[in-house]
């Protein structure tokens, strides 16, 4: 199920996604590809802070 959405940015949000953006990938693909990096930064900065707990075991918190 696909439907087009807008998403109104900024003219300079719009330069930054252009810049970013692969010959031939779509900016659907860039959002997809963003939106991941963040997740797994995200968990990343978790794992971080659970080994920075000191418990030794990182499923304790």
């Amino acid at each position: 199920m696909s439907a087009d959405k807008r998403i109104p940015v900024t003219e300079q949000t719009r330069k930054e996604l252009h810049d970013l953006k692969e010959p031939g990938q779509t900016y659907d693909e860039l959002l997809q590809e963003l939106a991941q990096q963040r997740r797994r930064q995200d968990l990343e900065q978790w794992f971080q802070e659970v080994n920075n707990h000191g418990s030794g075991d990182p499923w304790l918190l």
